[in-house]
This record gives C-alpha cells, sequence and structure tokens, in this order.
C-alpha cells in the first residue's frame, strides 16, 4: 500500500539518536497505529513494547533482531521484531520506514 487515506497524523515528531532518526505517528480509524520515518546512516538500538513488523521502503541496512547474525537488507524488504526485545541497526544509506504495530 503506497498510500494511506481516512488517518489522522500526529504533529509533533518522534525524535531519537539527536535527530538521526525522525518518525511521524499515523493513527487509523480501526485503532491500528503505524509510523513513517527516516533513519541517517549511523549505529542504533531500540527497544519494542509492542510486536513490530518493519517496511524498508528505501535504504540499506545491516540489522541483528534477538538471538540472531547480522543480516543485511536492501530495500524492498520487511521484517518482524517481537514485543519487548531489542535490536541493532547499522544504516548504511538514508532509509525511508513504515512500522506497523502489532497488538
Amino acid at each position: 500500500m503506497s498510500k494511506f487515506e481516512n488517518v489522522t497524523i500526529i504533529k509533533e515528531a518522534n525524535i531519537y539518536y539527536d535527530g538521526k532518526v525522525t518518525s511521524r505517528t499515523v493513527e487509523f480509524g480501526n485503532g491500528e497505529i503505524k509510523s513513517l520515518g527516516i533513519m541517517l546512516p549511523g549505529e542504533y538500538t531500540f527497544g519494542t513494547n509492542e510486536a513490530e513488523i518493519m517496511e524498508m521502503l528505501s535504504g540499506e541496512l545491516e540489522i541483528k533482531l534477538p538471538g540472531e547474525e547480522w543480516k543485511t537488507l536492501s530495500t524492498p524488504e520487511t521484517f518482524n521484531v517481537p514485543a519487548n526485545a531489542s535490536f541493532d541497526l547499522k544504516i548504511k544509506t538514508v532509509t525511508d520506514y513504515c512500522c506497523s504495530y502489532i497488538k
């Protein structure tokens, strides 16, 4: 899906790592929440409360999911992150992403 319709967008940005990772929250009428964001080159660690589906729209990165080895991803690519977990990213090029939160 390249376009979302009938949504609410939270104006305030989610800003991480001194602005090197940013996103905006998108709320759907059915309660579904997604975030759309950009990651600049660098190394980052993120934690999850809920399970997530990360859709990489453009860019290149390396990822280390819990219990796995480092893996290189080039877009388009999607990966799942379990709830209550931590994962590591090495962003190689500016990366555009969409994150879906699974309740």
